[in-house]
């Protein structure tokens, strides 16, 4: 069976690579001033649009995929005679890897021929997008469904992503942070480095002061931890401060003899719980820590 990619929106690359690449997202919902949308890619509503609601005051909500979603697509592209591969959201953010897994189960009751890999990325936008890049070059060599999937598995725990948010106000509502600590960070202008770990959840690492240090300490983590730069393909995925996304691209060519960076959004699902201003990067380098 030919092996075909599905992934989630939480990969949050282009709708235009995607389509070209025939890799099929699946999208969550977010909710927007009691509005509900599917996070297509921007395609619904603008990803400038939903951070200027954001930047006015207005607060967004998300909704992970169901089993039922999962089965609907799953089915159709295993009755079409495909093998797939579904590269997920982190299972330490989300409900919505067992969500899979249930759909996969079900249809292997009915089709217990069926060919289905549900692999947890342990990760979200950058780095999901990573794996789904790496993945679909893979598959244009010509490489083998074990293969790609033996290979995410190996790796994906080497996929470092890192963050920096520019508002505190998001943790807070989110409960990552307390008010008091908002508080105190905002009136002496601290910008939170934060982590994915090994778990799959976004952890705070250390503070610095300033948003241009913020994002030097982002370059710094990767020319510390990278491995075999030239080898790579950097992700960089932002909250509407294509700016700042594009000064980091800047000091990461500066810094590393890299292939490239490439540089998309960060959607609405996670962009609703860490605010206009998110900066995160990706990369393959030494394998995560906590």
């Amino acid at each position: 069976m030919k092996p075909i990619i599905i992934t989630d929106s939480n990969c949050d690359l282009s709708q235009e690579y995607l389509e070209y690449n025939n890799i099929i997202s699946i999208p969550f919902r977010f909710q927007l001033n009691d509005k509900d949308y599917e996070d297509i890619h921007g395609q619904y509503i603008t990803h400038q649009n939903f951070y200027h609601s954001l930047r006015l005051g207005d607060w967004a909500t998300s909704t992970q995929i169901n089993p039922y979603r999962f089965e609907k697509v799953f089915s159709k592209y295993v009755t079409l005679g495909y093998a797939i591969i579904y590269i997920g959201f982190s299972s330490g953010l989300s409900d919505t890897y067992n969500s899979a897994l249930l759909a996969k189960k079900a249809i292997l009751e009915r089709h217990k021929s069926a060919d289905i890999s549900v692999i947890d990325t342990k990760g979200a936008t950058s780095g999901q997008g990573l794996l789904v890049h790496s993945a679909c070059n893979m598959l244009k060599q010509g490489r083998s469904k074990e293969d790609i999937v033996h290979w995410i598995e190996e790796t994906k725990l080497n996929v470092n992503i890192w963050f920096t948010v520019d508002s505190l106000e998001h943790l807070k509502k989110g409960g990552r942070i307390s008010p008091t600590s908002a508080a105190l960070g905002s009136l002496i202008d601290v910008k939170p480095i934060l982590m994915v770990n090994r778990n799959g959840k976004l952890v705070a690492v250390k503070k610095v002061r300033r948003r241009k240090k913020a994002i030097k300490t982002l370059a710094a983590e990767i020319k510390e931890r990278i491995i075999e730069p030239h080898n790579q393909v950097i992700f960089i995925n932002h909250g509407d401060c294509a700016e700042d996304a594009y000064l980091l691209k800047s000091i990461i060519h500066e810094q590393n003899n890299v292939k490239d960076v490439i540089v998309n959004f960060i959607g609405p699902v996670i962009g609703a719980h860490s605010g206009p201003g998110t900066l995160s990067a990706a990369f393959i380098g030494q394998p995560r820590e906590m």
